[in-house]
């Protein structure tokens, strides 16, 4: 897409407004070596969870004398910066935000990059959220330069703990979407993908990411000696056979076009060979696509568990936990994240995805909330092919930065256009209102 300078109100298909108040390539550009600069600082130092004050520290750094306000968290060390639009309304404010989202934290793994940049402290931004983190802080540069002419503000939410610690649910409960004030009308983010091709978008409206959940069960029965089962209640043997019976009753009560994935990640129980103990347990993870899903798993598959052990004259202590719900694409939001891509940067390089990804995700808490759209963004190291390509949370999963100022960019176009639909969409509606009046005004005049 070629970018311009003159004023259009071009409206695409997905309702998007491209004109003056939209970033561009160049000035993308032009960040690049303060965004590479950037990335390799929070490499170099990762840290895990909550609680991640050095980073924090270098993302206000990185935002000092910008005209934006930022709020630490209270929780947690996250940062949550709002960004005024300059077009407001008669009485001076804003009509509506859109969110942008980057997390901050790491994963525990050792690092085996190569990188001349690795961290050597045993934590890792396997995960490349030191990317994310980056082309958050590139939006908001982006959008800085321009805010005179944005219509409406822009909240960022720098977010800590999204490796299993639920950072996402800490930062609403925080108040993350009143922090401007005005309505949050669409919410976004983007994943890179160490093993997907460069420069390449991966979504889809709906079910996006998984939903997971923890099954932890203790069974209880009676121990004994080895060679006289009869006189025991054998919590292994019950074990083994809940195993089994968890795999066959999801694959005959579940639709297969709404599927559930369960896993039993732990088993443990008993001493020695010669005994049969009182308990063993089960620790299992269960993924689901959709909100009934879920909700039928965490119903029925507790109560499977309990029913099976007592068949075998065992009890069962289960508790079933819902950890993230999730992730579903607004339709209309996900088509308009496509399309907003392609404008920029061509429809070759978008990917339709066909099935939901069976990871999860706790953008999925603001989804919930909020209409918005999540994909994947490819970062796979340029001149590589695919085996030489490790996965996210591999220790040797290399992130590329060469599509850094296009992720910048591309969270920075989203907001601005989505605020500029929302002006349109409330200029129409207040044209439509005025034309109501005058028919109403005129039919009374005529009665």
């Amino acid at each position: 897409m070629t970018d311009t300078a003159a004023p259009t109100s071009e409206t695409t298909s997905s309702g998007s407004i491209v004109g003056t108040s939209l970033p561009t390539h160049e000035s993308a550009q032009a960040l690049l070596p303060e965004l590479r600069d950037l990335r390799r600082d929070l490499h170099r130092s990762p840290e895990i969870g909550l609680e991640l004050p050095q980073t924090q520290r270098r993302v206000e750094e990185a935002l000092a004398g910008l005209d934006v306000e930022i709020t630490r968290g209270e929780g947690l060390s996250s940062l949550t910066v709002v960004l005024r639009g300059g077009r407001r309304d008669a009485g001076g404010a804003s009509p509506v935000a859109v969110l942008l989202r980057g997390d901050m934290d790491a994963l525990p793994v050792e690092e085996a990059t190569g990188f001349d940049f690795a961290a050597t402290n045993g934590a890792m931004h396997a995960c490349g959220h030191d990317l994310h983190t980056t082309g958050l802080v590139g939006a908001v540069r982006l959008l800085h330069d321009i805010r005179d002419s944005l219509a409406g503000d822009v909240v960022f939410m720098f977010q800590p703990g999204e490796e299993g610690w639920d950072g996402a649910g800490m930062m609403l409960d925080e108040g993350v979407l009143d922090a401007a004030g005005v309505p949050v009308v669409a919410a976004y983010g983007v994943h890179v993908s160490a093993d997907q091709e460069i420069g390449r978008l991966y979504s889809k409206p709906g079910s996006y990411m998984a939903a997971f959940s923890l099954m932890d069960v203790v069974l209880r029965g009676k121990g004994g000696h080895a060679s006289r089962p009869h006189t025991t209640y054998d919590p292994i043997q019950t074990g083994a056979a809940i195993i089994g019976q968890l795999q066959e009753y999801v694959s005959r009560r579940f639709d297969v076009f709404d599927p559930i994935v369960v896993t039993v990640g732990k088993f443990t129980g008993g001493t020695a060979a010669n005994v049969v103990p009182d308990t063993a347990s089960l620790a299992v993870g269960v993924r689901t696509f959709s909100e009934t899903t879920t909700t039928r798993a965490a119903a029925e598959l507790p109560a499977l568990v309990r029913e099976l052990a007592a068949s075998h004259g065992l009890s069962a202590e289960v508790e079933y936990d819902t950890v993230l719900p999730p992730t579903i694409n607004d339709e209309a939001e996900n088509a308009f994240y496509r399309e907003t891509f392609a404008e920029l940067f061509g429809a070759d390089r978008v990917t339709l995805v066909e099935h939901p990804k069976a990871g999860s995700e706790d953008f999925s808490r603001v989804l919930m909330a909020v209409p918005g759209s999540y994909g994947h963004l490819g970062a796979a190291m340029p001149g590589t092919v695919p085996e030489e390509q490790d996965s996210n949370h591999s220790p040797r999963a290399r992130h590329s930065e060469d599509a850094l100022a296009d992720h910048a960019l591309f969270l920075a176009r989203l907001a601005a256009a989505r605020l500029e639909r929302a002006a349109g969409d409330d200029t129409a509606r207040d044209g439509a209102l005025l034309e109501g009046a005058a028919r109403d005004g005129a039919a009374e005049v005529r009665g």
